[in-house]
Formats: C-alpha cells, structure tokens, sequence
C-alpha cells in the first residue's frame, strides 16, 4: 500500500530529471482536452447549483429532481461530476476557477435557487394553511431562525414555498385523508375515480363524447409533436411565467398560479375551461396540462362589488377549493393562497391585495353616499 500511495504522490524519476521535449509537449496538450471535455456541458453555474443544492440536501437524488441546471444531465453524470469536483484536483481546479469569475449578481441568482432543506420546510409547515400569512410572518420567522434558513433567503422567497407545499397538501394540519370504504367521498380529485359514469349516461354530452374519440385518434400523434416542441414552449413559459411571479400591476385583479402557467384576471368575471375550435374561453386550462376531462365552460370566477371573489362551477365534475368540493351548480368563496383543484389540475389563487382594498374603500365610500 506504501509503495502504491508514493508512486501516486510522486512521479517517476526520469520524468523529473531528463523529460524529453516532444512527450512533454504533447502531454501539455493532450492532457487538458482530456480534462476539460466535459465542461462544455456543466458550465459554471451548474457547477454552483450542484454545490448549493448537495449542502442543502445531501442526496443526490433530490438534487436530480429539483435542480434546474442549463442542460439536462442524468443522475450518474450528476454523481460523476460531485465526485470529480471532490477528488479530481485537476477539475476541481479549473471549476473553482471558473467559478471565481462569476459576476456577483449572477451568484445571487444561483443562490436565491437553492433547494430547501427538510428543516426549512418543517419550519414553514407549521403555518397554518387556514391562515393568509403576510411578509412580516415570514421575516419574523427569519429573525427567529437564522441558523436553519439558508442565506438568500428572503420573506417572499418563503411565502412562495409556503404556498407550494399548501398547494400540494404538505402543511402540519393537512391530511391526505385513506382511501375510502363503502360510499365515503375523498376531498381530492381522487374522489372522480368513485364517479359511476354509468350514472351519467343519460346526461351524457354528445358532442363531448366526439371530441374525446377524435382526441383518442390522434393521441399519438400529438404527443410526438409534443416532444418535438417542448423545449421551444418549456423556455417561452419560463420567460412570461416562471415560479417565482412578480408582482401585480395596477390592472391585474387576481391570478391563479399552475405549475407552469399563470392566469391574469384583469376583468371582474373571467370563465374557465377547456378552449375548442368553435368556442373560446378566458382560461384555457389545457395550457398548464391534460385537460380532457374537464368541460369546454367549466366555472366562473367573479369579483363582487364588496371586493369577494367566487368560483361558481358549471361543469359536470366537482372543483375543489382547499380540498372542499364545489359540486355543479354551487359555489364557493375564493380566499387569497387558496388552492383550486380541477380534474387533478392545481392552482394557487393569489389576490392582489392593494387593488383590492382601493376597490372596498370605493364601494364603502359609495355606500355611504
């Protein structure tokens, strides 16, 4: 084992004392090609990206499925780079150099995309998903917890989270309920698989029906296209939309926030559904994902003169609003971070708050002429 570990620390006598001119000129270029092949691929942001995200979590898995680096890379290239960046001295070397040279506003960037750790979100679940918390809750608990937030983290960064784990059932008091025995409803979109269609034939939409066997038709078809164009329309969503959404202008109302959509209501009634040749609708649902169950006009949402919104549904199938189920026919008040559930589809709906309060104080001001 000695002898092995000097023969790595040391290199071979003849090459120190008479190395010849012509091998070691082709060393010196050969050898960085070999070196630097791959990093036209991990560039330097991705390399701090996998360095933030692996002291975050721990887990390369993790990292794999939440990192969004510049390109795609598989798990193995993910390990493979880790361990190079932690043994190789050569490539750890030229990566920690590169990535000196960063500008600092892109390092923050980088840094404001850091996974969150278990212990953040544990932090964070403990609000409660009944409560609309503001800014000052989230600094506060920043304050209080310095040593387990990472450092670019600021209050809105958190309310975002807070707001996609209550999206995704992930709060303290929020409970994926079992399933269920007998008649029992579940209060998620799981509940649509105990709906008896044999029960709805006889209110059965025809010209649905057409539409779901022209759409079966060319299912394959569509999807190759799909694949096709998914990079074009992935960068084209993530410059209008992306996760983190900015903040209102003085003419948006409210938005519902998707996974990789995000609807403006900048009128006071908008109607949501599924867009068809013959017949348009405001939000076109089919934008954030499948949307075949749902109806061409399935609800309304609508803003009352008293600054309240409601969701009334129209459509055959429940909508859930925090997990409560809004039958057809009936409707619901919509609250700000409340979540909607439409045929497994899930929003957040965010309320601008400033123009809100503007439009009570008018109608107070109107009362009280």
């Amino acid at each position: 084992m000695m002898s092995k570990s000097n023969t790595a620390l040391t290199p071979p006598l003849t090459m120190v004392i008479t190395p010849p001119p012509i091998a070691k000129r082709v060393k010196k270029s050969k050898q960085p090609l070999q070196i630097t092949k791959d990093l036209g691929r991990w560039k330097p942001t991705d390399d701090l990206l996998l360095i933030n995200a692996v002291l975050q979590t721990t887990d390369l898995t993790s990292v794999h499925l939440g990192v969004k680096f510049s390109c795609r890379f598989t798990l193995r290239e993910i390990q493979e780079r880790w361990y190079s960046l932690l043994y190789d001295p050569v490539i750890s070397k030229l990566a920690w150099q590169a990535m000196r040279q960063l500008h600092p506003e892109a390092i923050a960037a980088i840094q404001s995309k850091a996974l969150f750790s278990q212990a953040e979100e544990a932090l964070l679940a403990k609000i409660a998903s009944s409560s609309q918390p503001k800014l000052e809750v989230f600094q506060e608990l920043l304050s209080k917890h310095p040593s387990v937030f990472y450092p670019s983290r600021t209050p809105k960064s958190l309310l975002v989270h807070w707001q996609l784990l209550k999206q995704y059932y992930l709060l303290e008091d929020q409970s994926v309920q079992p399933f269920p025995k007998g008649d029992q409803v579940l209060n998620f979109s799981d509940a649509e698989q105990l709906v008896d269609d044999a029960k709805l034939k006889e209110s059965r939409d025809e010209v649905l029906e057409h539409e779901l066997m022209i759409s079966d038709r060319h299912q394959k078809k569509e999807i190759r296209q799909l694949e096709q164009e998914l990079p074009r329309w992935q960068v084209l969503v993530d410059s209008i939309t992306g996760m983190n959404s900015p903040d209102f202008d003085n003419q948006t109302l409210a938005a519902l926030r998707g996974r990789m959509v995000r609807y403006l209501m900048r009128s006071r009634e908008i109607t949501l559904g599924r867009a068809t040749k013959d017949k348009q609708i405001d939000v076109d649902l089919s934008l954030e994902g499948p949307a075949w169950k749902i109806s061409r006009k399935q609800g309304i949402i609508k803003l009352k003169n008293n600054g309240d919104f409601f969701i009334a549904n129209e459509g055959r199938r429940p909508i859930y609003i925090d997990g409560r189920p809004v039958l057809s026919g009936n409707k619901w008040k919509l609250n700000n971070n409340s979540v909607v559930e439409i045929a497994g589809l899930r929003f957040v709906f965010l309320i601008n708050q400033e123009l809100i309060s503007l439009i009570k104080a008018e109608a107070a001001k109107m009362n009280q002429q």
